[in-house]
């Protein structure tokens, strides 16, 4: 697989101007993504997800701004485009599915219709004929049954499945390069889920694309993604492949969301779920911004925000406990069974 950067985002910071004050909604995020890669970005609501993937695609409220940083895709920075350029790239080069399939889709247009407009509105020379020839087609990749006979039909005919499947054929109609998921299978139940994620993983091997993937659920994505990063309070906490994420994770937010998710091999009465609420991003937390729900806090957690610790070439993670001075802590026994099978997967490697 090709090791080609095609988006890297650059010490990212976006502001919401609100009348109660200046919501540091991003602050210093970075990241990369490669050529025919899944990045999977995790974290609680309100953590940053949506607001980096919707600042990817230029689709910000009004109120916010950009103090800094840059979103380089093939080597040029996005946020310089201008409204025409991100129109341009929007549904062509870059596309999105976005959460909620019934709010995506216009209730009062049919769907095949809405499947072709991006196709008409990139490709000029495109009759509306050929359009529609290419909907269906797209209609019958993402497993939409009989697809000839319900091209006519109107969104509230079809189940939240086949909505879902519908809003991902619109985003693949251009062949996009980047394609963003913003929690594509939230609403459906899991079987649903699965279905949805096997067929976006076969589509992007089929095309080639990258795929940015936003979740809540960090078992979504335990066999799709190639790249982890988790969100908190509007930054990037914990950094890695999905095996260094699952089964080495170094921070205790990480820690937090495994240990809330179920699994075949989890021999526990109850979940754990972790205490407390995010910060208020008005006034964001002094030193580490999840100090105040970690039961690991250190003082200095308190006083001094922590810098990346390099744990390998591919996995990095913003705690202090990885400093050479921190004290050794005892984390849960699913977090250490998790890393001794990853001393087996690693060949002993701490």
């Amino acid at each position: 697989m090709s090791e080609e950067t095609i988006l890297e985002v650059k010490n990212l910071h976006v502001n919401f101007k609100t009348y109660a004050g200046q919501v540091k909604a991003i602050r210093d995020v970075s990241f990369s993504l490669e050529k025919g890669q899944t990045l999977a970005i995790v974290g609680e609501s309100g953590s940053g997800k949506s607001v980096t993937t919707k600042t990817l695609m230029g689709l910000n409220a009004p109120n916010a701004e950009i103090p800094e940083g840059q979103l380089l895709y093939k080597g040029k920075d996005l946020l310089k485009n201008t409204e025409k350029e991100w129109q341009a790239l929007r549904g062509n080069e870059i596309s999105m599915i976005f959460q909620d399939p019934m709010t995506s889709l216009d209730p009062t247009m049919k769907i095949g219709k809405q499947i072709a407009e991006p196709l008409l509105k990139h490709n000029k020379g495109m009759s509306k004929k050929d359009a529609l020839a290419r909907a269906l087609e797209l209609m019958k990749q993402v497993g939409i049954p009989k697809a000839e006979e319900h091209i006519n039909d109107y969104p509230h005919q079809w189940s939240g499945g086949m909505r879902q499947r519908a809003v991902i054929a619109i985003a693949l109609a251009a062949d996009p390069e980047i394609l963003i998921a913003d929690e594509p299978t939230t609403a459906l139940d899991v079987t649903i889920q699965a279905q949805i994620m096997h067929m976006m993983a076969e589509l992007q091997a089929r095309i080639k694309s990258s795929i940015v993937f936003i979740t809540h659920d960090l078992g979504v994505v335990a066999g799709f993604a190639h790249k982890v990063a988790v969100m908190y309070a509007g930054e990037i906490v914990e950094y890695g492949t999905v095996e260094e994420i699952f089964y080495n994770p170094q921070h205790p937010y990480t820690w937090g969301l495994l240990d809330s998710m179920p699994t075949v091999e989890t021999d526990v009465d109850r979940l754990v779920s972790i205490p407390g609420t995010p910060p208020d991003l008005l006034n964001p937390p002094k030193g580490d911004a999840f100090a105040a729900r970690n039961k690991y806090a250190l003082d200095i957690d308190f006083e001094e925000e922590p810098p990346f610790f390099e744990v390998s070439p591919t996995h990095f993670a913003k705690t202090w406990l990885l400093d050479e001075r921190a004290p050794k802590v005892d984390p849960s026994d699913n977090i250490k069974a998790r890393w001794a099978r990853w001393a087996k997967i690693s060949g002993g490697a701490e």
